[in-house]
């Protein structure tokens, strides 16, 4: 093996065009998928104050978006409701003319082609803030199951191309895979939420999705952020329960586990940029502490490098710009 000073690394990083054609991980806007919530009503667009730049949808106000998302070359948003009402139950996820079933339709009218994945999960639409159904104040695992049947194939029905599971409930992915088939809607996909932590850098989302807890925690649903093994089972049951596409959320503190699930794993595997990690940067750019759209393309060069295939992120049609002015 040859070394100093006849060896020297920093040959091949002396000019631009040398240290391009030997880039290791590439981003594509083809990589990226963007969250949109949206609403009832017209003429809303309504920022989050947590989320600098993120909004809330009406329906009527969401064809500029579209088209601003597939210019950028962006193929695929994730949607997130905010319903009229809430009660006990959640019962505004799954009604015909819910939220995100409208948003479905007004979506796939707009632009056909755009794949269009829904959150399947009860937290934005029960009255208590919890994933699922309650007895005696615990989320009840088996009942909520049903529900969450109930919901996906409610998505389906609207157009929707993949359901994603964010629940964290035992079997969810089984289930809904059974009601689907089952309701002759076996061509829609399932990204499950398979390492889902329970984890602080949620905060901004719930004040999107106004989907906070309101008493407790998740701590018996969602993983403990000191475990892996815990992770690495809860993808090795729902890819035997027919997961098509496993997902770990957040993105940032969890690299290692989108590395370890690349390696023992052959499906595709998704990684969220969360709400937190978005607000931090949107934070530090705003007291001009960082270079905005360097950090960022690191930060989501990284989660591709770990090991993603899809991601997740409010940084998608930044990065997608980025990309494009690159090019």
């Amino acid at each position: 093996m040859t070394k100093f000073p006849e060896a020297r690394l920093r040959r091949l990083r002396e000019f631009p065009a040398l240290r391009n054609i030997l880039q290791e991980t590439r981003l594509s806007a083809s990589d990226l998928v963007y969250p949109l919530f949206v609403t009832h009503g017209r003429k809303k667009r309504i920022e989050i104050n947590s989320m600098p730049g993120v909004l809330q949808f009406s329906l009527d106000n969401l064809e500029v978006e579209i088209a601003e998302i597939k210019e950028l070359g962006i193929g695929a948003v994730l949607l997130f409701g905010l319903p009229e009402s809430k009660d006990t139950v959640g019962s505004a996820s799954y009604k015909k003319q819910g939220i995100v079933q409208e948003a479905i339709r007004h979506i796939k009218d707009i632009s056909p082609e755009l794949l269009v994945i829904t959150d399947v999960c009860l937290c934005g639409y029960t009255d208590h803030g919890h994933c699922g159904l309650l007895r005696d104040d615990k989320v009840h695992n088996d009942s909520t199951l049903e529900v969450l049947q109930t919901i996906a194939v409610s998505h389906a029905e609207a157009g929707a191309d993949i359901v994603a599971p964010s629940a964290m409930m035992d079997g969810q992915v089984f289930a809904i895979r059974s009601a689907l088939d089952t309701y002759d809607f076996s061509g829609v996909a399932i990204m499950s939420y398979s390492a889902k932590y329970s984890s602080a850098f949620y905060g901004p989302f719930r004040d999107a999705a106004d989907s906070a807890p309101k008493f407790g925690d998740r701590f018996g649903y969602q993983i403990d952020p000191s475990n892996v093994r815990q992770a690495l089972q809860e993808v090795v049951f729902d890819i035997k329960e027919s997961a098509d596409i496993v997902m770990v959320k957040p993105a940032l503190p969890y690299l290692d586990m989108i590395v370890r699930i690349r390696q023992s794993s052959n499906v595709p595997v998704a990684a969220y940029n969360v709400s937190g990690e978005y607000s931090m940067v949107k934070a530090a750019e705003g007291n001009g502490w960082i270079d905005y759209t360097r950090v960022v393309l690191e930060i989501i060069t990284a989660i591709k490098r770990a090991g993603a295939d899809i991601i997740i992120s409010y940084h998608s049609k930044d990065v997608a710009r980025s990309l494009s002015i690159n090019c």
